[in-house]
């Protein structure tokens, strides 16, 4: 939400059938609307313009508020603002992502799991492929045999363990769920961080004024303080 006029407020919502859409709520910045237009909340909404084309208003009724459920919990509520913030500056206003939004829904209700932090990161991976930046983590791009262990930071295709062992330094680390299956342990989903937030940055805001939104990145930092290692340093592009 963004202040407007005397109390009002632009809101941006993630529709089903319209994208990313803002319209005005009076009373927005008022204490009745304070619980209602947390970040991450689900709403009922109707909108209603003169002109079809025009900036039109928003009356909201409050759905479930998945702030609330996360309030006490840093790490969690990090992950949904960090959702939120992606879709508001990745996606154009009313572009239609059905898919986008669905995957949106499950992952709020996923957060209230034990393997949130896996389904958070195939959650990026689906934004990536949605902005139409398709990882491959099927088969080694090198063809190599065995195990996959890496992801080329230049293709986003997966690199076994023996064909990346000579690069492994310029290579992302590919998370094991992603490839058997199962939660990961935090390390893991960590890797996963770190391999989605590279082509986040590079592929889909590198021309963007604004970058990578703040939220993500201190999600990121917050959870790289939680597992017992150096935080991994960005690969090289050239790989």
């Amino acid at each position: 939400m963004r202040s407007h006029g005397e109390n009002g407020g632009i809101v941006s919502l993630m529709t089903e059938n319209h994208g990313r859409c803002a319209g005005y709520v009076r009373g927005a910045r008022g204490t009745k609307m304070r619980g209602t237009l947390e970040l991450g909340n689900v709403v009922d909404t109707n909108w209603s313009s003169r002109v079809e084309d025009g900036l039109g208003t928003y009356t909201l009724e409050l759905s479930k508020n998945y702030a609330a459920v996360f309030m006490q919990d840093p790490l969690k509520l990090g992950a949904l603002q960090s959702a939120c913030a992606l879709v508001e500056r990745a996606l154009p206003e009313k572009e239609v992502h059905a898919g986008l939004y669905h995957g949106l829904c499950v992952l709020l209700d996923m957060l209230e799991s034990d393997i949130w932090g896996a389904a958070y990161v195939m959650w990026e991976i689906a934004l990536l492929k949605e902005l139409g930046f398709s990882l491959d983590l099927t088969r080694c791009a090198g063809g190599g045999e065995g195990a996959l262990a890496y992801v080329s930071p230049k293709t986003g295709r997966a690199v076994s363990k023996a064909a990346g062992a000579p690069y492994k330094g310029k290579l992302l680390p590919l998370p094991s769920f992603l490839i058997g299956g199962g939660a990961g342990d935090r390390e893991d989903v960590y890797d996963g961080l770190v391999m989605t937030g590279y082509f986040l940055e590079h592929w889909v805001f590198n021309h963007h004024s604004k970058g990578v939104p703040d939220a993500r990145l201190l999600f990121a930092e917050r959870f790289a303080k939680t597992i017992d290692r150096p935080q991994i340093q960005e690969a090289e592009t050239g790989s």
